[in-house]
């Protein structure tokens, strides 16, 4: 389980293939603090921890994950935003994440505005998912509130401290992101769904 706070930037230092899985290697200050099998947030995608060496350690994505995330588009040298899993007790500052992505988005519009920036990202319909505005919604990893919801395509006010502490930064017209919804959301669509009342 997550908040969807970034706690850090880490850098994409290694990506090799085994059979259908990649195993991506991450430097980043947290490195040192992190054990084997422990949970990070990649993006917004929950992995495990499979070796550390130093500031440096490594996840595995299999072909499940890699399909549904922009993880397969990872290059050496990306960066990545990282959260490791919410302790028990702790704030919740962000929203209730649970690092599973529903699907990814393509950003279709960058407006800078004087000390803030709102971002447009369009995604495919057909998988039913749904945004509200001033609902909740994660990005790569990052708990943002909706701006104004479409049927396929929302958009978010980003401030300048998440730009600048967040792969936000380098998101561009045409950059694929993955999405989490809001999972009451998700729960509250299916139950509707099922007319359960």
């Amino acid at each position: 389980m997550f908040t969807g706070i970034v706690e850090e930037l880490g850098e994409i230092k290694g990506l090799e293939r085994t059979g259908d899985n990649l195993n991506i290697t991450v430097e980043a200050k947290l490195a040192p603090e992190l054990k084997i099998d422990q949970s990070v947030a990649h993006n917004g995608v929950c992995l495990t921890v499979v070796n550390i060496e130093d500031n440096t350690y490594t996840v595995t994505a299999i072909q499940e994950t890699l399909s549904k995330t922009n993880l397969g588009q990872l290059q050496v040298g990306d960066l990545i935003n990282l959260e490791r899993g919410m302790k028990l007790g702790a704030r919740l500052d962000g929203h209730i994440v649970q690092g599973h992505v529903d699907q990814t988005a393509v950003c279709n519009n960058v407006i800078e505005n004087n000390g803030s920036w709102e971002f447009t990202f369009e995604y495919d319909p057909m998988l039913q998912n749904i945004t509200i505005e001033k609902g909740s919604i994660t990005i790569n990893g990052v708990s943002l509130t909706v701006v104004n919801s479409k049927r396929n395509e929302f958009s978010v006010a980003i401030i300048p401290y998440t730009f600048e502490n967040t792969n936000f930064k380098i998101i561009q017209k045409g950059t694929i992101v993955n999405l989490e919804f809001d999972v009451v959301g998700k729960y509250v669509k299916r139950l509707t769904e099922l007319n359960i009342s």
